[in-house]
């Protein structure tokens, strides 16, 4: 018996030594949330092998020290995309333990096509679709503790809003994305506060701090709560008043705050300058928003709406000057929405103003600041970024990251035509997917485009593309026509059923990314007419080409065969091909694009139909448009500009 008794008390002895070692009772395996897709899998079995493969990858990449690390197995028609996630202050065993974890508790979401369970010490998602480059797709997040604190609060508000704005500013800029930092509370006898803030990798420096941002914001309402957590699709945040990472693990954030920037020096004057009184006023305040957060949002799923932050406001003056006047030589593109200018703040980032084309009426001043609120809230590595605009001025301004490259119809049909090599042109291919794929799905609103074309898909550095002027539709007057070319697509690349007849759809900008593909293969322009006689615009002529089974010559000539394998090329030609079917419903989902680009399967089991050959309704089109009457006084059209889905 007493042997008994004292084999007990080792197992419950080492139990809890585990349980700290492993972070239990802290910050390793503490459940905060998981979330499950509303969309089943097509085949169990094919995807439970494909999931089981990338958990597979997962686990080995962990055993070498990594706590960061994605895999993917696009085997059949479930194809998996899996990342996982530790905070960098846990020890490779911890990590491991909190990966055994979620691998387990992410199996609840069964048959579902895209799941996520998220720790205080790890994260593991896995979807259908490459959501890799999401920052802040679940940005309404953050777990408040049970505990208030001993310190005084106001003195311990001051410092946690303190600790997380500078976490907030400087984890983008560390390497790896991470920071850990403490500050003493003011007045608390050996009392501090402690935070870390965290990005994944597979997001650049401008979506990690957005990111930060809209977590910095969240946690707000979490004091006097000693502890507090805010969870994102790109990034994760936390402070307490207890340690939950060693003090060797603590960055100095000095060296990375430095920006000049006066918006944060005035934001630190204000926080000190303010008082007692101010200060207890926000607490008020805070925790107003907080019980009316509490009453309003469900806490039973991850996967809801964004909470939408507005842009930064620019005055006229500032945005006057930075492009000298809007002067000519500082005009970067002409496009249907209004100029396009360089331009350089007074801090020296350079940026592309937008002079919106929309006049100044009611509607316009109406809607302005919250459909531009919707769309600066939108963040991919594969859309461009809206920084911020001006509503107060003769014109309405937006102003966007500036992408040194330009435009892709550059590279294909400007001054540097043929200089992109295929490895180039197909990351455009799939990159271009895959920010159609997120507006269309992926946020919480459908945002259809509806001008798809090479002049809105810009270039950064690496040749990696940016979709632009995304979500401007919805800021079209009511009485603009659907067919108007200034505003609503360019002919040759819009769908039919829009174009004709006014039906408008995620499947518009499916139709406009086939073109787009076609002309990114071949080079020529999708409206190109060869002056011999008999001869086709690009669309027919891929589809007479594949019909023959000589996709190939449909290959841009400057490229170099040795770059490209045959087969891969002719599988892509007919997934163009495919986005440009007759029938909406038979082109596929922007999503489904994705995972076709990423898969080596056969379509065989999937060959694209016919393509509609609507030349001389074209022409009918381009007659109506420049007659008085328009053509949708005639085509009884019915839908409105834009499409919006709640998610």
């Amino acid at each position: 018996m007493k042997s008994k008794t004292i084999k007990l008390l080792v197992i419950i002895t080492w139990i809890g030594y585990m349980e700290v070692k492993l972070g239990v009772s802290d910050s390793g395996i503490n459940f905060l949330n998981e979330g499950c897709s509303n969309y089943n899998v097509s085949s169990l079995s094919n995807f439970n092998t494909n999931l089981n493969a990338t958990f597979g990858d997962l686990r080995a990449k962990l055993n070498t020290g990594n706590h960061f690390a994605t895999a993917q197995q696009l085997d059949g028609a479930d194809g998996v995309y899996a990342m996982l996630q530790c905070r960098d202050y846990m020890s490779s065993d911890e990590c491991i333990a909190c990966f055994n974890a979620a691998s387990i508790k992410i199996r609840n979401c069964s048959a579902a096509n895209g799941g996520r369970v998220v720790y205080d010490g790890c994260f593991l998602r896995y979807e259908r679709n490459d959501f890799y480059g999401e920052t802040t797709r679940d940005a309404n997040r953050e777990y408040c503790g049970n505990r208030n604190t001993s310190s005084p609060e106001t003195a311990f508000q001051t410092t946690v809003e303190g600790l997380l704005r500078d976490l907030q500013t400087a984890t983008p800029r560390i390497n790896g994305f991470f920071a850990a930092s403490k500050k003493e509370v003011v007045g608390a006898n050996n009392a501090s506060v402690y935070g870390i803030a965290q990005c994944v990798h597979t997001i650049d420096m401008t979506g990690c701090l957005a990111c930060m941002q809209v977590a910095y914001t969240n946690l707000q309402r979490c004091p006097p709560k000693a502890d507090g957590r805010a969870v994102d699709s790109g990034c994760f945040m936390r402070y307490s008043d207890r340690p939950f990472f060693a003090d060797n693990q603590t960055i100095d954030l000095e060296p990375f705050l430095k920006t000049g920037s006066s918006s944060t020096k005035t934001a630190l004057i204000a926080g000190v300058a303010g008082g007692v009184g101010l200060i207890l006023l926000l607490v008020g305040l805070f925790a107003w928003f907080k019980l009316s957060r509490r009453k309003s949002a469900s806490r039973g799923n991850i996967l809801g709406a964004t909470e939408l932050r507005g842009p930064v406001n620019y005055s006229y003056k500032d945005l006057k000057s930075a492009t000298k006047n809007f002067k000519e030589e500082n005009k970067l593109g002409e496009g249907g929405f209004g100029d396009v200018y360089k331009g350089t703040l007074k801090n020296g980032k350079i940026v592309a103003v937008k002079k919106l084309a929309l006049g100044q009426s009611r509607r316009a001043q109406a809607d302005f600041e919250s459909e531009v609120t919707l769309i600066s809230n939108v963040h991919h590595r594969n859309l461009i970024r809206l920084l911020g605009c001006c509503s107060k001025g003769p014109e309405l301004l937006l102003v966007y990251e500036y992408m040194a490259n330009s435009s892709l119809d550059r590279f294909l049909f400007g001054k540097r035509q043929g200089s992109l090599a295929w490895k180039q042109r197909y990351d455009v291919i799939l990159g271009t997917a895959q920010g159609l794929a997120y507006l269309h799905e992926q946020f919480h609103v459908c945002i259809i485009h509806r001008d798809i074309k090479p002049n809105n898909i810009l270039l950064d550095d690496d040749f990696q593309p940016k979709i632009a002027d995304f979500g401007l539709a919805r800021l079209l007057p009511e009485d603009k026509s659907h067919l108007s070319t200034r505003f609503a697509g360019t002919l040759g690349y819009t769908a039919p059923e829009y174009a004709i007849h006014g039906q408008l759809s995620e499947k518009v900008d499916t139709y406009s990314y086939g073109v787009v593909v076609l002309e990114i293969i071949s080079g020529k322009r999708s409206s190109e007419m060869i002056v011999d006689p008999g001869s086709d615009y690009l669309l027919k002529r891929a589809w007479k080409l594949y019909e023959n089974g000589t996709h190939l010559e449909l290959v841009d000539e400057s490229l170099d065969p040795n770059e490209y394998e045959a087969e891969a090329m002719m599988r892509i030609i007919e997934i163009a091909l495919m986005c440009t079917q007759s029938a909406p419903a038979l082109r596929p989902t922007m999503s489904e694009v994705v995972v076709l680009l990423k898969s080596k399967d056969s379509l065989a089991h999937r060959p694209p139909t016919r393509p509609p050959f609507i030349e001389s309704e074209e022409r009918a089109v381009i007659q109506d448009d420049k007659s008085t009457s328009t053509a949708s006084s005639r085509s009884n059209a019915t839908a409105s500009i834009t499409q919006v889905s709640g998610r």
